[in-house]
């Protein structure tokens, strides 16, 4: 009978490779270092590859730096709206000398154009993630303060994301402090955003909404069907490239993806993009 002989042929095929298999597959392919975290928001599904591993956080240390924004504004220390001077003077966490950013490398040349004028901080934290200003962040940085990063890194369970001191700080670049993340660092963040467990609801909904802004695609959200509502964050500096993100498909989940070892990020981009295509189907499957 057809639905015998069907039955017996589904009996007989091979079962698919699992999830953790399939991306180490494609991580083994790559020849670079790549760490996964992935999490759903219901917590009943989880992917863990090298979660521990330290890499230099590139742009994603822009993620707690919003969070100690947001929280500060909570607590009533300062303003979203109020206006800050923007100064193109930065301070060495070495001996405090002062140095300064390059429009040229950097990702975003709007805020340099406000140089001896003002924007506001929800401007400034704006620009920060949604472009990757590096000029924002160093703006940021210095007005929440970097140990109070640390502090509420601290609190929310996410150790393994180190901020010490805004971009382009050469001197503490040669002595070897940089800042570092672990993909489990990073997705306790975007996890608690998620959640609403960051700063408060309202809060973590504002920050969430930025991540959505975000206007480079072309790591996470480049594997998800098209119109997926994705909220993240990416980093690129030499031969790093990362991406983490919150996934609001009809099962959300949150996807983190560190990359080193590769020097183009035309090939790099794709790998993340694998690695996210492969979580979305397993998950929606």
């Amino acid at each position: 009978m057809p639905w015998l002989l069907l039955a017996l042929a589904l009996l007989q095929a091979p079962s698919p490779a699992s999830l953790d298999a399939r991306v180490h597959k494609l991580i083994a392919a790559s020849g670079a270092e790549v760490a996964v975290v992935m999490r759903t928001l219901d917590g009943t599904r989880e992917l863990l590859i090298d979660p521990d591993r330290k890499f230099h956080a590139a742009s994603t240390m822009k993620v707690p730096i919003m969070i100690e924004l947001f929280r500060q504004a909570e607590a009533g220390t300062l303003r979203l709206d109020e206006a800050l001077p923007i100064r193109n003077e930065f301070h060495s966490i070495v001996d405090g000398s002062v140095y300064q950013l390059g429009v040229g490398d950097d990702s975003d040349a709007q805020v340099y154009a406000q140089i001896g004028k003002s924007m506001t901080l929800r401007d400034l934290c704006e620009a920060m993630i949604t472009v990757s200003s590096n000029f924002a962040a160093n703006l940021l940085i210095e007005r929440v303060g970097a140990a109070n990063v640390r502090t509420t890194v601290t609190r929310l369970g996410a150790d393994g994301m180190l901020v010490l001191r805004g971009v382009e700080d050469q001197k503490a670049f040669d002595k070897g402090m940089n800042n570092e993340t672990t993909a489990r660092a990073l997705g306790v963040l975007m996890l608690k955003i998620a959640q609403g467990q960051a700063v408060s609801a309202k809060a973590d909904a504002e920050m969430a909404a930025i991540l959505k802004r975000q206007t480079f695609h072309d790591a996470i959200p480049a594997g998800l069907p098209a119109g997926t509502i994705v909220g993240h964050k990416t980093g690129n500096i030499t031969k790093i490239h990362h991406d983490a993100a919150i996934v609001y498909g009809p099962r959300p989940y949150v996807l983190v993806v560190l990359v080193r070892g590769i020097q183009d990020q035309k090939v790099s981009g794709p790998l993340i993009a694998s690695i996210s295509r492969e979580v979305w189907d397993d998950i929606e499957r």
